[in-house]
């Protein structure tokens, strides 16, 4: 199950075969250059079934023309003082390379508060790490090492978690849902770090839900994970949260107050500065005369299933610390990440 077999990506590429412009090229933005290794992700999400691989392959290539993905690397969040806001509140970033050249991305997922600009913005440049990532990011890599690297290593920290986290649940989900329709199997291993109680004790009801596939790459570390981390990358390529101790129990708001090149959230990180950079030289190309037009960058994002077991066996333990706590919070639409 979940095998992308020889054969099956075989077919899956006869059928690819046939696309036709406009298709074709948004295609190849996909794949770059890495056709068969792209068919296996979509099979694999797909669990080898060469029928429904296709279909979630032509839905993504859809969904990309007619939300212009194949441009959005020219769409500046502008003014650069909204984008410090988005980076300030959506805490993202690549903190360096795995011992065996897969890119780091960390997500402060604790305390991301999404709550300094509209939802399109955040979406958007969810969007743009992701372009830039398999546009710009992994094809470096794979000249850097001299071999194909087509996935990514993600460090979540869980530092600050609470139940408010919640009151962002629904752009989480959209967030999640995108990845998971649009850019599947991209990450090769989630490791969880500075885990409060609260992550734990939903992690033990969750985790028997999940696909064996999904569960498989999730690793949850004690304290920082400073020391598991080590043994796949080189300290200057930790995560800045990771290079201390720390258990995720407290809120932790100022371990990211400190805000220099060394903050890989921070707009001043290289790599913030080196996506926001060519971000801008590309809308200079498409429009060399004119100023950068101000707005956010509609995509289409799809409802998430509210019915999912997962969702609702999440709901039902929220509850119950609510009912501890005097609080009542909805996750209703909640989705673990799978791609």
């Amino acid at each position: 199950m979940g095998i992308a077999t020889q054969d099956a990506i075989k077919q899956l590429s006869a059928l690819m075969d046939e696309l036709e412009e406009p298709l074709k090229r948004t295609f190849q933005n996909v794949h770059q250059g890495y056709q068969n290794e792209t068919l296996a992700r979509f099979l694999r999400a797909r669990e080898g079934v060469v029928s429904k691989a296709h279909k979630m392959l032509m839905d993504c290539l859809n969904w990309r023309i007619s939300s212009e993905i194949d441009s959005i690397l020219s769409k500046p969040i502008v003014p650069v003082d909204l984008y410090r806001s988005v980076r300030d509140s959506q805490l993202i970033g690549m903190s360096g390379y795995s011992k065996e050249g897969h890119p780091v991305f960390a997500l402060g997922v604790g305390l991301s508060t999404f709550d300094k600009a509209s939802v399109h913005y955040y979406m958007q440049s969810h969007i743009q790490i992701n372009e830039y990532r398999d546009r710009v990011v992994l094809p470096e890599a794979c000249k850097k090492h001299g071999k194909k690297i087509v996935t990514c290593l993600k460090v979540l920290d869980m530092t600050g978690l609470k139940l408010s986290a919640l009151s962002q649940i629904k752009l989480l989900t959209m967030i999640s849902t995108i990845d998971d329709l649009n850019y599947p199997e991209k990450t090769e291993t989630y490791y969880i770090v500075n885990v409060p109680y609260i992550f734990s004790a939903c992690w033990k009801v969750v985790k028997p839900l999940l696909q064996e596939r999904t569960r498989k790459k999730i690793k949850v570390l004690s304290g920082s994970g400073r020391e598991e981390l080590l043994q796949i990358m080189d300290y200057h390529s930790l995560p800045h949260f990771c290079k201390r101790d720390g258990s995720g129990s407290g809120s932790g708001s100022t371990r990211y107050e400190l805000s220099d090149n060394r903050n890989c959230f921070s707009l001043d990180h290289p790599f913030h500065q080196e996506l926001y950079n060519c971000i801008k030289q590309q809308a200079s190309k498409v429009n060399p005369i004119g100023p950068i037009k101000h707005g956010s960058f509609h995509v289409e994002m799809p409802e998430p299933d509210a019915e999912d077991l997962i969702v609702k066996t999440i709901e039902s333990e929220m509850h119950k610390f609510g009912d501890v706590n005097g609080i009542s919070h909805s996750v209703n639409g909640l989705k673990i990440l799978d791609n």
